[in-house]
């Protein structure tokens, strides 16, 4: 088994807890005692149970004792998300040195051929997973102005932007 340290990059013990990485020691106890009530194996024998028993245990485990605590919390401070390219797919289907290019949308400056093209693009997932951006600007205005700002909705960002301007103008 490794130290409780090491796992940081796979396991985020707040989350498996499900308590704020502010929280007391006395929070982080109490949660842990209430999720394993919920998850342990005499109360629940499926394997789905265990799998999560054992996620908890190694979480609190990393978080138990002050001194694991500030190094969890330190390494937590200076862990960088390795980004995947692969993640996201390429615009327009071509690539360059791993990187989407830009898609002939984002190289126009124009707004009129830009929001054209807006319209096509739908939501891949969330609320409205299959909605285009048109559509989902006249049903939920206010969604579209949240997944703006929201990290989820970055590759939305200048598309979003070009459809609320041009609604902004033309008064809608």
């Amino acid at each position: 088994m490794t130290e409780p340290g090491q796992q940081m990059a796979s396991l985020d013990p707040y989350h498996i807890l499900q308590v704020s990485p502010a929280a007391e020691q006395e929070v982080l106890h109490a949660a842990f005692r209430a999720l394993a009530m919920k998850y342990h194996p005499d109360r629940d024998s499926s394997a789905r149970a265990a799998r999560r028993m054992m996620e908890l245990n190694q979480a609190y485990a990393m978080v138990r004792e002050p001194e694991l605590r500030a190094q969890v919390d330190k390494s937590r401070r200076t862990a960088r998300v390795p980004f995947d390219a692969a993640s996201i797919p390429p615009m327009n289907g071509r690539t360059m040195n791993g990187r989407a290019e830009p898609s002939p949308l984002m190289q126009r400056r124009g707004t009129i051929n830009a929001t054209a093209n807006a319209t096509a693009t739908k939501l891949e997932s969330g609320r409205y997973a299959g909605w285009s951006l048109k559509d989902l600007a006249g049903h939920d205005p206010d969604y579209l102005k949240w997944l703006a700002r929201h990290s989820s909705g970055l590759r939305y960002r200048k598309e979003i932007s070009l459809i609320l301007g041009a609604k902004a103008v033309a008064g809608g």
